[in-house]
């Protein structure tokens, strides 16, 4: 296995994951995890090897031009982070084969999310490129996102969340391109190892900056930390790992990774250290004040990165081993913590510690994990968490200069585990000691078991605490080039950090004596909300905005438009007047046929133009195109000419779908305004056809086509021209193209889905929508004859699409045309016979069919790179009985896919409202919509996105006790995906 491949196993299994909940429920959780734990497992035998300096290296080429690689690195550093993402992620899909319940709608969408963010945060460890490390950084603040939000219950968090991040993510970005373009390369390890050359560049202190934005951002530090409490409205298994093991340690990981370049700059190192432990202060003093136990352990979260990133700050190979251990207890602790929570929140009902206590006799095996995980949190022997927080102690007291600093570290350090002793008490005594103030269910082992595992290793690391002496020492020279030579032990005798353990212990036990009286002293103190302020500051710049784009407003396209076309006019006839036109040759002569096409297709843009009716405007703007498919056949290009036949057919379709919900004529306009329109259009026009005349108005072929002709079936096995640069030569561009495609896709899926169509108002009216349009019956009539012909001409549609699909690399054809293809039978199927046929198809779903297409284009894309080495690579494959494949065939599927997809997601989404037609003899060729009574002519109106045939209830799986377990209201209302 390389580190590709272990990388694209778990994005494989997001993949998979809809599909094997289909199959086994919520259990495919335990699928997953297994799939981790062995990767897990993989990524532990490369230990040996990475611990003696033998780095594993993986690196294929990317944009090549640019200097860009996909290229991944296991070292030290990034082995500690890749054992605790999939050993941590393993346990949080094991328990979320317990927190759903049976059955859920939820769990899918969790359970693959989960496993998207454990690839993201994996892929992010191992990257050894910039531009790569800000792909995955991106992408985990994209599925934490939509883990975050779930189907909408926790959208303001989610907000916050993304926001902040993105904030962190632009800095990301900024910070590493200062970075590349300074030392000459992309490669992280180079960047790395070029700290003179950067330090002494003018840029340093700016890509400081901007890396520490991006790491305080992501890892929740003051003055950003109010995201993170805000995200506890996720479910427990999406909290457990956000905290324990991705998105915030994503900025701890940053800060590692960038310490042997900026290391003991004074800039650095001191707002690292004032920095994370003002935040560990601050973070610890609010959690002891809440009564939530999410936001209790949220907040302690907060705390104790400000700890790793204060010790972080230092920069001593000793601190950063430290730090590297102190990281390691924390995602067992938080893990387990997080998960008990869960528990009780599930069985008891409640997670509110005044409504909570003496559960450790109904939760026993809870209360073990959550006792241990807080006991080493508290940093109580003989846990691991003890001996990390002694190492930091020790960390701060070997500081090396300025010596303030390390004073000012280990003071601040200190009150903030005092802190960190007291809320861990809290959580602990009040939820599972003394009076049972709540009625709680016992938990079964399955669901217990993953906390009790994660508490558990605290206990076990901490016995063999000195096998992970070559794990943080190997850290420790990832990051500083220095062996820190660490012996961990549970015992190092009497000293001072033993002695600063025992006072914080001490302190923390009475500040939970006092308790009452702190809290009463807390409450005289009223901070301002983070929350409150972002939320203010983020209001106050959508007025702005909106104030700002008031002038702009409308809600006519031409007045979009038009600043537009004329940018475009003029941009034109500047480059035209600049460049040297000699060199491009005689324009072509013009031939009869072409002035007969100029003349009908004139003709037809003059009656689209005048046009009142907008059925009329569509037939002729369908026969421009038509046209322009013509003047492809008369210059020899029927590839062109097909698609677009075939493009035009479907938009005549799908606008009458679409167009149906409006006026059926157009709003009248004023002189003033028709004169302005034809102005500009006649400028523009006459300057883009100029410009586009002197460019391509000429016959004789061009070199690049020359070579595409000439070396196009060497290289790709491939004769269609057409075809070879679509998926081979600018299968990149293709890509994008699909891409776009699949979020216009999904666009429509989401926009209709969580909003009815509603009549639009008419441009220029007061607001009040038209009654609805009364020439969109098509596809209303009960016609058998229609019907008849649909049932075999959608079938032999489909069966020719597949055969354009097959031939598309030698002959006429392509995953593009054959999409249309089968997009002409969907749309022909919806005429007749209604909305419902395709909406009730399984085959016919939006989100598969785009999502389908657009992994497999990437697949084939990743597939390329490991086999061949660059991205998107073709090549040959060679089949018994002589039969030669292009593997490029595998990309034009996924076109063919993405195109199919968007079309279903027109008819399907947009086309809602034409009711089943009355398959009744006796009325043959009377419409379906006239009334019993023989009145005919009033239509009912368009059944909404909600509508009853459109919409199922979604019943609660839960008890109703957890909010986080429980699935939606049984009366919520879904529109069917």
């Amino acid at each position: 296995m390389t580190l590709v491949l272990a990388v694209g196993t778990v994005f494989a299994l997001a993949a998979l994951t809809p599909l094997l909940v289909r199959w086994l429920d919520r259990n495919a959780g335990y699928v997953g995890g297994a799939v981790l734990l062995a990767l897990s497992a993989w990524v532990g035998f490369q230990a040996p090897a990475v611990l003696d300096d033998r780095h594993l290296v993986e690196s294929h080429a990317w944009l090549a031009d640019a200097g860009i690689a996909f290229a991944l690195r296991l070292d030290g550093l990034a082995l500690l982070f890749a054992l605790i993402v999939l050993g941590i992620g393993a346990l949080v899909l094991a328990y979320g084969a317990r927190y759903f319940p049976h059955g859920s709608p939820k769990t899918a969408r969790y359970l693959s999310l989960l496993t998207l963010f454990a690839g993201a945060m994996l892929g992010l460890v191992l990257a050894d490129d910039v531009l790569l490390l800000f792909v995955f950084w991106e992408l985990t603040s994209v599925s934490s996102f939509f883990l975050i939000g779930g189907l909408g219950e926790g959208k303001q968090g989610a907000t916050r969340a993304f926001l902040v991040t993105a904030v962190g993510g632009l800095a990301l970005l900024a910070g590493v391109t200062l970075l590349a373009v300074t030392v000459g390369t992309g490669s992280l390890a180079e960047i790395l190892s070029s700290r003179e050359a950067v330090l002494a560049s003018g840029t340093a202190s700016a890509a400081i900056v901007l890396l520490l934005l991006a790491a305080f951002t992501k890892s929740a530090q003051f003055p950003f930390h109010f995201w993170l409490p805000g995200a506890m409205v996720a479910p427990t298994p999406v909290s457990t790992y956000l905290h324990a093991a991705t998105m915030v340690k994503a900025g701890i990981y940053l800060l590692f990774r960038f310490t042997p370049l900026f290391g003991g700059v004074p800039l650095w190192q001191v707002s690292l250290v004032v920095f994370g432990l003002g935040t560990a202060l601050f973070a610890a003093v609010v959690a002891t004040k809440q009564n939530d136990l999410k936001a209790l352990l949220a907040y302690s979260t907060v705390s104790q990165l400000g700890l790793i990133v204060g010790i972080i700050g230092i920069g001593s190979p000793v601190a950063l081993a430290a730090a590297a251990l102190h990281t390691m207890a924390h995602a067992l602790y938080k893990a387990a913590l997080f998960m008990t929570v869960g528990i009780v929140d599930h069985e008891a009902g409640t997670r509110d510690l005044r409504e909570l206590g003496g559960l450790r006799r109904t939760l026993p095996l809870t209360a073990l994990a959550g006792g241990l995980a807080a006991a080493s949190m508290a940093g109580l022997p003989p846990l691991l968490g003890f001996v990390s927080k002694e190492e930091i102690f020790a960390g701060f007291l070997k500081a090396g200069d300025p010596a303030w600093l390390g004073t000012l570290g280990i003071v601040l350090a200190v009150l903030a585990s005092v802190g960190t002793v007291a809320y861990s008490a809290r959580y602990y005594l009040g939820t599972f000691e003394g009076p049972e103030r709540t009625h709680a269910h016992k938990a079964p082992v399955a669901f217990a078991a993953p906390a009790a595992i994660a508490g558990a290793a605290g206990v076990g690391l901490a016995a063999v605490v000195w096998l992970l002496d070559p794990l943080v020492n190997a850290v420790g020279r990832v990051t500083t080039g220095e062996d820190p030579g660490m012996h961990l032990a549970l015992w190092h005798g009497l000293g001072m950090p033993l002695l600063l353990s025992a006072i914080v212990v001490g302190l923390g036990l009475g500040a939970v004596l006092l308790r009452t009286r702190i809290e009463r002293w807390q409450g005289l103190v009223s901070l301002p909300s983070g929350a409150g302020v972002f939320d203010r500051v983020h209001d106050a710049t959508l007025a702005f905005g909106a104030r700002v784009g008031r002038p702009s407003d409308s809600h006519g396209p031409a007045f979009y438009l038009m600043p537009v076309a004329l940018t475009m006019a003029t941009v034109g006839v500047v480059t035209a007047v600049q460049i040297d036109l000699s060199g491009l040759g005689d324009p072509a002569p013009w031939l009869a046929a072409d002035w007969a096409i100029v003349v009908l297709l004139a003709g037809c843009i003059v009656g689209t133009i005048q046009a009142r009716s907008r059925l009329a405007a569509i037939a002729t703007l369908g026969m421009a195109g038509f046209t322009v498919a013509g003047w492809f056949i008369l210059l020899g290009a029927p590839d062109l000419a097909l698609t677009q036949l075939l493009v035009e057919t479907l938009s005549v379709a799908l606008f009458v779908v679409v167009f149906r919900r409006l006026p059926s004529t157009f709003p009248r306009s004023g002189g003033a305004r028709k004169t302005v329109a034809a102005v500009v259009a006649v400028v523009v026009g006459t300057l883009t056809g100029v410009a586009t005349y002197l460019f391509t108005g000429r016959r004789d072929l061009s070199d690049i086509g020359a070579t595409f002709l000439a070396e196009g079936e060497g290289l790709t096995g491939g004769t269609n021209v057409v075809n070879t640069i679509l998926v081979d030569f600018r299968a990149l561009d293709t890509l994008g193209e699909i891409t776009v495609l699949a979020v216009a896709g999904a666009a429509i899926f989401s926009v209709v889905r969580l909003s009815s169509l509603r009549a639009l108002p008419r441009p220029g009216s007061d607001g009040e929508p038209d009654a609805p349009s009364q020439w969109g019956g098509i596809g209303m009539v009960d016609s058998p004859i229609l019907r008849t012909a649909t049932s075999v001409l959608a079938p032999a549609m489909i069966l020719a699409s597949l055969w354009l699909l097959l031939r598309g690399h030698d002959a006429v054809g392509g995953g593009f045309i054959g999409g249309l293809a089968v997009g002409a039978a969907v749309v022909l199927l919806y005429l007749s016979r209604g909305h419902q046929r395709i909406w009730q198809s399984r085959l016919l779903r939006t989100l598969p069919l785009v999502g389908g297409g657009l992994l497999i284009g990437v697949g084939y894309g990743l597939g390329g790179m490991i086999v061949t080495g660059p991205f998107l690579a073709g090549a040959k494959w060679y089949l018994p009985l002589g039969i030669e494949v292009a593997a490029s065939l595998v990309f034009d599927i996924g076109v063919y896919l993405v195109v199919v997809g968007l079309v279903v997601a027109i008819v399907r989404h947009l086309g809602q409202g034409i009711p089943e037609p009355a398959p009744d003899p006796a009325r043959i060729g009377t419409p379906t919509w006239a009334s019993d009574s023989g009145t005919a002519g009033t239509r009912p109106a368009p059944v909404s996105a909600a509508g009853s045939h459109d919409a199922e209830a979604a019943s609660s799986a839960g008890d109703g006790r957890d909010p986080d377990y429980s699935s939606a209201s049984s009366s919520t209302q879904k529109v069917r995906p």
